[in-house]
């Protein structure tokens, strides 16, 4: 069987459920390239009292996992939400089509923590992504994401690639949004929401530049259209 557990945000926050499977579990990897883990994989080792493998890319992508777990319980631990990249969900897919039983056990994401920030849900439009930039390589395309949910009023979620430090996101965005003539006033950046070292910050986009020992993992968000009751939260990130 193959279990896909979500790990939730900060070291603590697997599931109860989660926990009861992986003592299951003959096998335990850990998903460790889609994200800047804000803590070690010494304190989910703790937590699962188990040995921890890493897996990569290659790993993951292989389906080697789902191999595995047509002859023992096999557990991949994912940061987050166990669904939230593409290839888990492929992961789901190709189990189901082996004849694999395969249990998901969710916990909390990024998605869930941003609401800290007093917007409302239901008012974020597409997610996107800030890749990062290399020679001869430096995608823009986030930026069409943003104007088609400012044309709706909706709050735009970016998420930052792993390894991209604060201060080159932040010129990443401003050289793109010029590029695109995409006037932007506000940035609301958060830092490793769930642990004990989170952090929202609101300023002006000038003033962003100000801060550069934002921690990882992070993410933006450029808001759209404000009810007043988020802008009375958000005053409190100022």
């Amino acid at each position: 069987m193959l279990y896909i557990i979500g790990l939730g945000l900060g070291p603590k926050g697997i599931t109860q459920e989660g926990l009861e499977a992986l003592k299951t579990c003959k096998k335990i990897y850990l998903e460790n390239y889609t994200v800047d883990f804000p803590y070690t994989i010494g304190a989910v080792k703790v937590l699962a009292e188990r040995k921890i493998i890493p897996a990569d890319r290659e790993k993951v992508e292989s389906c080697e996992i789902v191999d595995e777990a047509k002859k023992l319980d096999v557990a991949l631990l994912v940061y987050g939400s166990p669904l939230f990249a593409t290839t888990h969900m492929t992961l789901v897919n190709e189990a189901k089509a082996s004849g694999i039983k395969c249990k998901v056990i969710y916990s909390a994401s990024v998605l869930d923590a941003v609401a800290e920030t007093g917007l409302q849900l239901y008012k974020f439009g597409k997610i996107t992504s800030i890749p990062g930039w290399k020679t001869n390589y430096e995608p823009t395309s986030f930026i069409e994401t943003i104007k088609d949910n400012q044309k709706i009023n909706a709050h735009s979620l970016i998420l930052v690639d792993i390894g991209l430090d604060f201060p080159d996101a932040l010129k990443q965005l401003e050289i793109a949004a010029k590029d695109f003539n995409l006037k932007i006033d506000k940035l609301i950046v958060c830092q490793t929401l769930g642990t004990k070292t989170e952090k929202i910050i609101y300023r002006d986009i000038e003033q962003m530049r100000e801060f550069t020992g934002v921690l990882k993992p992070y993410c933006i968000i450029i808001p759209g259209k404000m009810h007043f009751a988020e802008e009375e939260v958000l005053k409190n990130f100022q």
